[in-house]
């Protein structure tokens, strides 16, 4: 009798040994799965596809010293430069390894590339947009002592003139030759584009007269318009720009054909196709609360840039609204990369 009941509580130990242990297993899966990603330091990085020092790589900077903040972890910021930003992106959409790997997104990388360069890549398709962060302007600048004072002066003086006016930019197929394009082929004007290898020597031949005019960015024109030396005559922008209050909008123009004008460089960030959905929701809630920052909003506006946020199904809209936009422009003004 007495060893059946030394058996019977033997028995009773290992089914509750056996239940500690299931409800320690369970318990433990019941932790993992409600744990945040945040959680789980995988090591992340934002790729910036051009050189290091300039609007992408500030931006992208700002982005991975705040969301390192909120993480509790360093992030990395890795620069891949080439084929006017394609090697970069080309990199994350293609990427395999076990890093958590992020884009810095441009309209040129985005939205132009793929149709100029005839690349097989579909960022809303290939990639995962996360976040939107900005949108930038471009300038249209003559020299101080341009006879060009308005929108309908280049376009008047232009259709009279016998010569084409040139306009430069920074190379082939760039956000500024298309904006050019585009504003030849809906006003009609005479103008022949006119590439540069970078912005700063064509903004200095637009200063010296060699150019009669040029869409910048804003950045590497503000020096050269403080000294006196360009004239800003409009922004593309939808709205005026707070740089430059004084300065009308191409919309504004009292021509008819240019009320819906407007040509905005988006910037966002993507993520490689094997982020998983849970973290990407997650990124994208403290990559947005990061581009409300009044600090983030300040670098932008600094950098040219205005806060212009969305998450990830608001920034494919506009990837792909914007890939049809200047595809578009790319056909019928014949545009090819350098």
């Amino acid at each position: 009798m007495r060893k059946k009941m030394i058996t019977n509580f033997n028995q009773l130990f290992v089914l509750l040994g056996l239940k500690k242990i299931l409800y320690g297993t369970a318990l433990f899966f019941f932790i993992f799965t409600q744990t945040s990603y945040a959680q789980i330091l995988k090591p992340i990085k934002i790729v910036v596809p051009f050189a290091p020092g300039g609007g992408n790589d500030v931006i992208a900077r700002q982005i991975a010293k705040d969301l390192g903040q909120i993480r509790n972890q360093s992030i990395l910021v890795e620069n891949r430069a080439g084929a006017g930003g394609s090697l970069g992106t080309d990199y994350v959409a293609k990427y395999s390894g076990e890093e958590i790997v992020l884009l810095l997104g441009h309209s040129g990388t985005v939205s132009i590339n793929p149709t100029l360069l005839g690349s097989k890549l579909d960022p809303t398709r290939d990639l995962e947009p996360i976040a939107m962060l900005a949108s930038s302007a471009l300038v249209l600048v003559v020299a101080q002592d341009s006879k060009i004072k308005s929108i309908q002066d280049l376009v008047s003086q232009s259709i009279q003139n016998t010569a084409p006016f040139n306009f430069g930019s920074s190379g082939n197929g760039t956000g500024a030759h298309l904006t050019g394009e585009m504003f030849r082929l809906i006003t009609g004007s005479k103008m022949s584009h006119i590439p540069y290898k970078g912005t700063g020597p064509a903004l200095i031949d637009v200063a010296g007269g060699q150019l009669e005019l040029m869409f910048s960015v804003i950045p590497p024109a503000l020096p050269l318009i403080q000294s006196g030396k360009l004239r800003v005559i409009a922004v593309t922008s939808k709205k005026r720009l707070p740089n430059f209050p004084d300065s009308p909008t191409i919309g504004e123009s009292n021509v008819t054909s240019l009320k819906n004008f407007e040509s905005s460089v988006t910037y966002g960030i993507l993520g490689s196709l094997r982020i998983p959905k849970a973290l990407l929701v997650e990124l994208s809630s403290q990559i947005l609360k990061i581009g409300s920052e009044p600090e983030f909003q300040s670098k932008l506006v600094s950098e040219g840039a205005l806060p212009t946020l969305g998450d990830g199904l608001q920034y494919s809209k506009v990837i792909q609204s914007e890939t049809k936009k200047w595809a578009e422009i790319i056909k019928k003004s014949g545009a090819v990369a350098n």
